[in-house]
C-alpha cells in the first residue's frame, strides 16, 4: 500500500507558548504568595513550577514526532506522545502532594494572610492566562490529534482549577476570618486533580500497550468491508492498534481463487485508500486469500508456528 507522508504542522510553537505561560505565571503567583503568605496561594505557584517541566518534555517530544520514520524507527516516532502524556500526569500527581504537603502543616499551625486583595488579583490574571493557553492547546490537539498538546491542555486546566478554588478559600478567609479554610480548601484541590493525573497515567499506558481503535471507527472500517459482499468478497482477522495520532491497521481479503494477482491488488488499494479517507492517519494493511479455500477463514493468532513443509 502507498501512502503520503502526512506534512507535519509545526507543533512546536504550542509548546513554547505552554513554556511562557508557565514562566509568566510562576512569577505571578509567587508574588502573590509572597504578598499574602497564603499555602493556598504557594501550591498554585508550585503547580506552575510542574507545568513548566511538563511544558519543556512536551516541547522535546512533539520534536521527535516530527521526524520522518528511518531504519530504525520504521513506524516512526509517535509513540513518544505517550511517554509525553504520562510525564505529564505524573507531574499532576506530584503537584497534588506538594500541595499536601504545604497544606497540612498549616491546617495543625494556622497563619494570618495580609494584602489579601492585591494577591488575589495577581493570581486571577495568571489564571486567565492559563485558561486562555490551555483552550488554544485543547483545541490544537483535538485538530492534530495530539496527546500531547491535550495533555498539557489538561494540566493547565487542572492549574486553573486549582487557582479558582484557592482564590475561594482565601477569599473566605478574608470574609470570615477562619484561617484553616485556605488549607483545606488546597487540600481539596490536590484532590480534584489527582483524578486528573490518573487518568492521563490511564490513558498513556493503555496507549503504551496497542490499544485498539476505539468502537467508532472500527466500525466504520468493518462497514467499508461490508459493503464489497454482495461482489462475493469476504474478510477476517481484522486487528489494529494506535500510536498516538497514528492508526495501523490488517485485514485478510478472501477474493475468488481464479482471480488475477492484478485485480486483487486494484481490489486492495481500492479498499484501503476507503479507509484511510474515512479514519484520518491510518495505514491498512491488507492480506489476500482465496475465498474456496476453508482454512482462510481461520483467523490465525499473532504468535503462530510457520506452516509445516516450506
Amino acid at each position: 500500500m502507498r501512502t503520503e507522508r502526512q506534512s507535519h504542522v509545526p507543533l512546536t510553537r504550542y509548546a513554547w507558548l505552554s513554556i511562557g505561560a508557565a514562566i509568566l505565571t510562576i512569577g505571578m503567583k509567587t508574588l502573590a504568595y509572597y504578598l499574602t503568605g497564603s499555602v493556598g496561594l504557594l501550591s498554585d505557584a508550585l503547580e506552575s513550577t510542574v507545568n513548566l517541566a511538563a511544558a519543556i518534555v512536551a516541547l522535546i517530544a512533539l520534536r521527535m514526532v516530527a521526524r520522518p520514520p528511518d531504519d530504525e524507527y520504521t513506524f516512526g516516532y509517535y509513540k513518544v506522545e505517550y511517554f509525553a502524556s504520562g510525564f505529564e500526569g505524573g507531574m499532576i500527581l506530584l503537584a497534588a502532594v506538594g500541595i499536601f504537603m504545604t497544606a497540612l502543616p498549616r491546617l495543625v499551625n494556622p497563619v494570618p494572610l495580609e494584602q489579601v486583595g492585591l494577591g488575589l488579583a495577581i493570581s486571577a490574571f495568571a489564571s486567565l492566562i492559563n485558561l486562555g493557553v490551555a483552550l488554544v492547546l485543547m483545541r490544537a490537539g483535538k485538530r492534530y490529534n495530539s496527546i500531547t498538546l491535550e495533555a498539557d491542555a489538561r494540566h493547565l486546566l487542572t492549574d486553573v482549577w486549582t487557582t479558582v478554588g484557592v482564590l475561594v478559600g482565601v477569599a473566605l478567609v478574608a470574609l470570615t476570618g477562619y484561617v484553616r479554610l485556605d488549607p483545606l480548601v488546597a487540600i481539596l484541590v490536590a484532590i480534584n486533580i489527582l483524578v486528573t493525573g490518573y487518568r492521563l497515567l490511564v490513558r498513556s499506558g493503555r496507549g503504551l500497550m496497542d490499544e485498539a481503535l476505539p468502537p467508532q471507527e472500527t466500525a466504520a472500517i468493518k462497514s467499508i468491508l461490508d459493503s464489497y459482499r454482495d461482489k462475493g468478497i469476504r474478510y477476517h482477522a481484522l486487528r489494529s492498534r494506535r500510536a498516538a495520532a497514528r492508526k495501523f491497521l490488517v485485514a485478510h481479503l478472501l477474493v475468488p481463487g481464479e482471480w488475477s494477482v492484478q485485480k486483487g491488488h486494484q481490489l486492495a488499494e481500492r479498499i484501503e485508500a476507503e479507509v484511510m479517507q474515512a479514519i484520518p492517519n491510518s495505514n491498512l494493511v491488507t492480506h489476500l486469500e482465496p475465498l474456496e479455500d476453508p482454512a482462510s477463514m481461520d483467523d490465525a493468532p499473532i504468535d503462530r508456528e510457520p506452516p509445516r513443509g516450506l
